[in-house]
């Protein structure tokens, strides 16, 4: 691509992203620190990708996805799994009417823009997998009939990694479709003194206002596909995910016998858009190779698959990554 070009691209990223310093100025009104959540979350919503957020409880998961619908001017919905949820306590139903003997249809909360799956991992495989499959074909079927999912659509699912009895752990298939999997961790005792400042009060009031509408984010994600690749960034997301499927053949030998199972092709698409999304957030037209290592554990860590003698090491699939990440030469 001509410098000229690259300019180009890089002026209109600079116009069209001025509003992600307001958006992240609003949610931070309610949300104290947790910047890689909220960076991270602006990343799903321009790549068009959904997230799985790992943390244990209290750490502001609900609130910060929550916050993210209020200034995004979009519809939200909460759906709290439970172990008793039925695939039509989410997509909806038909309703017989007596009266004419004919069927109406009842359309369930997954039509909304943003859908929160609290706890996605305490409701049965069934409940799961039709909440997948609306996320993969942004489309739902209710008896005979097909309804198109609204636009934007995102799932951003929360999970607890203590606590596992009565859960129903997602299937590896099932995880590759989100984009993103992102740890939460507990905040500083700075934050957290701020936290306590703010939210010590018996009424809760934390108003967020619209920042953008629904076709902002879709003239957005216009711009996000124009964002400047060069090849060689290219290769470079290639030589990571390879790296995770034949460590031996990038020289990381100590990694023998530690992955069962490399990083899939949707990793090296979604590494792709989200490095571009992630570019765009900074008001930059171009992808450098510190996008890729930044956002890169987010898009792998679900999709490297850890083998038993990793576990006996205890060693984490983000142990992994960075190791391959630090190894591999970088353009």
């Amino acid at each position: 691509m001509a410098d000229a070009g690259i300019l180009a691209i890089n002026e209109k990223v600079r116009q069209e992203s001025s509003f992600v310093h307001a958006l992240v100025s609003e949610m931070e009104k309610v949300i104290v620190g947790q910047k890689y959540l909220i960076e991270r979350l602006l990343v799903a919503v321009l790549a068009n990708g959904h997230v799985l957020i790992e943390g244990v409880p209290g750490l502001a998961k609900t609130l910060s996805v929550k916050t993210l619908a209020g200034a995004l001017n979009t519809s939200f919905q909460r759906l709290q799994f439970t172990p008793d949820l039925l695939p039509a306590d989410l997509l909806g139903t038909l309703i017989y009417n007596p009266k004419d003997g004919t069927f109406t249809t009842k359309k369930g909360p997954i039509f909304a823009n943003i859908i929160l799956a609290d706890e996605i991992n305490r409701a049965p495989a069934k409940v799961q997998s039709a909440l997948l499959e609306a996320m993969q074909e942004r489309q739902v079927t209710i008896g005979e009939n097909t309804f198109p999912l609204d636009d934007p659509f995102l799932v951003l699912a929360t999970q607890n990694p203590i606590e596992q009895e009565g859960t129903y752990p997602l299937p590896e298939a099932q995880v590759d479709r989100f984009m993103l999997k992102l740890n939460v961790t507990y905040p500083t005792m700075e934050e957290e003194h701020e936290i306590m400042k703010r939210m010590a009060f018996t009424d809760k009031t934390n108003e967020v206002l619209p920042v953008i509408s629904p076709d902002d984010i879709k003239r957005a994600r216009q711009v996000v596909n124009e964002i400047y690749m060069d090849e060689k960034i290219e290769k470079y997301i290639l030589d990571i995910v390879f790296a995770t499927r034949d460590p031996l053949k990038y020289n990381l030998k100590d990694l023998a016998g530690l992955i069962s199972y490399g990083a899939s092709t949707r990793a090296t698409i979604n590494l792709n858009l989200a490095a571009k999304a992630y570019a765009f957030i900074q008001g930059r037209g171009y992808v450098t190779p510190q996008d890729i290592k930044t956002i890169g554990p987010d898009v792998l860590r679900h999709r490297v698959i850890i083998s038993y003698e990793a576990e006996a090491e205890e060693k984490t699939s983000d142990d992994i990554i960075k190791k391959i990440f630090d190894e591999v030469e970088v353009p």
